[in-house]
């Protein structure tokens, strides 16, 4: 079997690029990070494969967090309800789980996974359903060709676990999930329903893991050597930095299980005079300037410090802060007609149709994978 068997230092590079990925949201990727090199410290490994070394029948489920970064970043999660959740589809569907995933390697949820992984030995999937964090359960190339709605699972961290055994469209199953995620405090870890190794590998978006190594490792190199961490990020990622600049202006609000508001950063040096609006929902959706549109979902719009090139989420916003905006292109998956009627900017309730910045981009897996592929990963009733 090919793995990638990531040690501490790939940690430190995927939680600086699932930062930048997380296009404010996906949740704090600190402690996840805490958490995955305490495991490697304890003799756990974390083993990364590729959607192409996965079998077409293996069943591969999605982990992640559910609710309000802000709420998630003071409201620390028990360590197990990624188990319970795997747990609770295994026991409904009489199946093993394979390998898991994030549906979203954006934020926190880049690293999710790979705690549950860990504790279990399972490999995890080097691709996700966004390419970046997205604030509502359907937002997934998964959901937009075609998976189940169902079963799904919620956990949180008094040990409460709901399975949902029927929902009548993915829209659905986001109020349901919603509404379970309110009454668990507005933070929960949830999977939906499991997936073929064959499903994955046709609509997961792939190497967004290594993506995330790709941008971390280009700004701590960027750091090493006393460069400009900004431009390092603008070059892996294909984007563009919009404005160098300050924040001014953060207005928050935790309603209906989301992080909502708005952002403004005021230009400074050679943008002096500027000013970007950047509207929230967990995420950064829509960048403006002076009535016009710059940016908008589902291309990324990301935030980080103007001098270390460290991803600043919505939670972390406040007056003050020196920072540089950047947008970077979605996956081509994103771009489809199908992708946009669920994550374009009419899918958030705004009256314009999606103008799509820049070049699609193409994630491509490290070079730590070995070559060629072997035995796909297999795949096992439960008894």
């Amino acid at each position: 079997m090919t793995f990638w068997t990531l040690n501490e230092t790939d940690i430190d590079r995927i939680a600086i690029g699932v930062g930048i990925l997380g296009t404010g949201g996906g949740g704090s990727p600190y402690l996840q990070l805490l958490i995955a090199k305490a495991l490697l410290r304890q003799g756990k490994r974390i083993r990364m494969i590729r959607p192409a070394d996965l079998a077409p029948d293996a069943q591969v489920i999605g982990l992640g967090g559910i609710g309000a970064p802000t709420v998630s970043i003071e409201k620390m999660e028990e360590g197990n309800e990624g188990i319970r959740v795997l747990r609770a589809i295994e026991a409904h569907t009489g199946r093993r789980v394979d390998a898991v995933l994030g549906d979203e390697v954006g934020g926190g949820n880049g690293i999710y996974p790979m705690i549950t992984a860990a504790k279990l030995d399972l490999p995890v999937v080097d691709a996700d359903g966004m390419g970046r964090a997205f604030p509502e359960v359907q937002m997934t190339s998964f959901f937009v060709y075609g998976q189940a709605n169902q079963p799904a699972a919620l956990s949180d961290s008094e040990g409460n676990t709901l399975v949902i055994t029927q929902a009548k469209s993915p829209e659905m199953l986001e109020k349901l999930m919603r509404t379970a995620t309110v009454a668990m405090g507005c933070t929960a870890c949830m999977t939906t329903a499991p997936m073929t190794g064959d499903f994955v590998r046709r609509f997961g978006i792939a190497h967004t893991t290594s993506q995330a190594w790709h941008l971390g490792d280009a700004v701590l190199q960027a750091r090493a050597a006393k460069t400009d961490p900004v431009a390092a990020i603008e070059r892996v990622s294909g984007g563009r930095r919009l404005m160098q600049g300050k924040v001014t202006d953060i207005a928050r609000r935790i309603e209906g299980g989301f992080v909502r508001g708005s952002l403004t950063v005021a230009g400074l040096a050679g943008d002096q005079g500027r000013t970007l609006t950047i509207d929230i929902q967990n995420e950064f959706l829509v960048a403006t300037e002076d009535g016009r549109r710059l940016v908008m979902v589902p291309d990324l719009i990301c935030i980080v410090d103007s001098e270390t090139g460290r991803p600043i989420g919505t939670e972390e916003q406040r007056y003050g802060l020196r920072v540089s905006v950047l947008a970077i292109p979605c996956a081509p998956l994103l771009r489809t007609p199908e992708s946009l009627r669920m994550m374009g900017p009419r899918a958030f309730g705004y009256d314009f149709d999606y103008t799509p910045f820049g070049t699609a981009t193409v994630a491509h897996p490290v070079a730590a994978y070995a070559e060629p592929a072997a035995t796909p990963i297999m795949t096992g009733e439960l008894t």
